[in-house]
């Protein structure tokens, strides 16, 4: 029995990470809705690719592969038994650890968003359609290649994640958010 991994060059592994690093991890980010986890799957993604013995035809071939894994990859973490026991540390505390670095100014400004916040309110199966569709620009039938799904409910997942968002977005603040808006524009 021949072993099928391969060891990639270093010149394809810097191609691969700069062209389509930034779409993995931003896949992974909406997905697991946790930095440390993103850049966690985005690192397995690419040590995955590193031995893989897939033979890619395009640079769109490889960037499809990446995004599938990574999909497949954040799939496998929420379904890890001790996923269930552990609470993120995202969500424990907002502080920085001390000493560490401050937190690119890019991710404050996509936290802040409130497109980017109506996009991680949804149930991971519309999110990341509408990532893939939205953000990544894939046709809906690539879209269905990729998370395994047919197009027709591609098609139906892009609706409701759309008619979520627009709630979502029109909705009407809170009173605190009122009172604070006031008070801003008084």
């Amino acid at each position: 029995m021949t072993d099928k991994r391969i060891k990639r060059t270093e010149k394809f592994m810097r191609h691969a990470m700069a062209a389509h690093g930034g779409s993995v991890y931003l896949v992974a980010l909406a997905q697991t809705r946790s930095e440390a986890d993103a850049q966690d799957v985005a690192q397995d993604v690419f040590c995955r690719l590193l031995t893989d013995g897939t033979v890619f035809t395009s640079d769109e071939h490889l960037r499809a592969w990446l995004l599938r894994v990574t999909v497949n990859r954040c799939r496998e973490l929420w379904r890890a038994p001790w996923r269930r026991r552990v609470e993120s540390a995202d969500e424990l505390s907002k502080l920085p650890a001390p000493g560490a670095p401050v937190e690119d100014a890019a991710l404050e400004e996509l936290r802040a968003d409130p497109v980017w916040q109506a996009l991680r309110s949804l149930p991971e199966k519309l999110r990341v359609v509408a990532l893939l569709h939205y953000v990544e620009e894939y046709t809906t039938e690539e879209i269905a290649r990729i998370v395994g799904s047919p197009p027709a409910t591609v098609r139906t997942r892009l609706h409701r994640a759309r008619k979520q968002m627009r709630e979502t977005l029109e909705s009407p603040a809170s009173p605190a958010e009122e009172e604070n808006y006031g008070q801003a524009h008084a």
